[in-house]
C-alpha cells in the first residue's frame, strides 16, 4: 500500500446503481481502491518499466540482471542503465574490446589491457605463433586518485568478463 495514492479507476463508481448509494459497499470498495492503487499505477506505466532510460533504478537493475548487463561499480542511481547497450556488449563479451568497454562503463576510464593471446594467418608452414606461451591478462586503470577506485570491484568485474581459463591481475595507477 501507498497511503494517499489516488486511483484513476475507483471501484465504487463501477458498481451497479443499486450499490451506488450503499455506504457499506462504497467503504469496502474505497479500501480496495487504496490497496489496488499501486498495482494500477504500475500497470498504467508498464511500458516505461521496460525502457531502461525511464524505469525506476531498482527495476532497471533487475532488467540488467535479466540480460546479463554489468551495472556501474558505484551501484548508485544509475545502476542497471547498462541494459540499453547489453546486446552490443554481449557481441564483444570475452574480447579485449568488450572488457575495455565494461571497465570504461563501470569506472569511467578506458583501461590499458595486456594479454598473452593473439591470432595470425599465414601461407608459410611453421610460422611462429603470436603471443606468449604463458597465458596472462593485466588490466591497468590509470586514474587521478587511485585510492578512490574500488580495486575489489574492478577485480570482480574482470573475473566475470574475462575468458575463464585466463589468469589475471588488475593494477590501479596514478595518471
Amino acid at each position: 500500500m501507498v497511503p494517499g495514492l489516488p486511483t484513476r479507476h475507483p471501484l465504487g463508481a463501477q458498481l451497479p446503481a443499486v450499490y451506488a448509494e450503499d455506504d457499506l459497499a462504497q467503504r469496502i470498495t474505497e479500501s480496495l481502491d487504496e490497496v489496488l492503487a499501486p498495482v494500477l499505477a504500475v500497470l498504467d506505466c508498464l511500458p516505461a518499466y521496460f525502457d531502461p532510460r525511464l524505469a525506476p533504478a531498482d527495476f532497471a537493475a533487475l532488467l540488467a540482471g535479466w540480460v546479463g548487463a554489468e551495472p556501474p561499480a558505484d551501484g548508485g542511481p544509475a545502476a542497471g542503465r547498462a541494459v540499453a547497450g547489453a546486446v552490443s556488449a554481449h557481441r564483444l563479451r570475452g574480447t579485449r574490446a568488450g572488457l575495455a568497454e565494461l571497465v570504461r562503463q563501470a569506472f569511467g576510464t578506458t583501461p590499458e589491457i595486456e594479454e598473452s593471446g593473439g591470432a595470425v594467418w599465414s601461407t608459410t608452414p611453421n610460422t611462429p605463433l603470436p603471443g606468449s606461451d604463458r597465458p596472462h591478462l593485466v588490466v591497468r586503470l590509470r586514474v587521478a586518485d587511485p585510492a578512490r577506485v574500488d580495486t575489489a570491484a574492478l577485480s570482480a568485474l574482470v573475473a566475470r568478463a574475462r575468458p575463464v581459463h585466463l589468469p589475471f591481475r588488475v593494477e590501479v595507477l596514478p595518471l
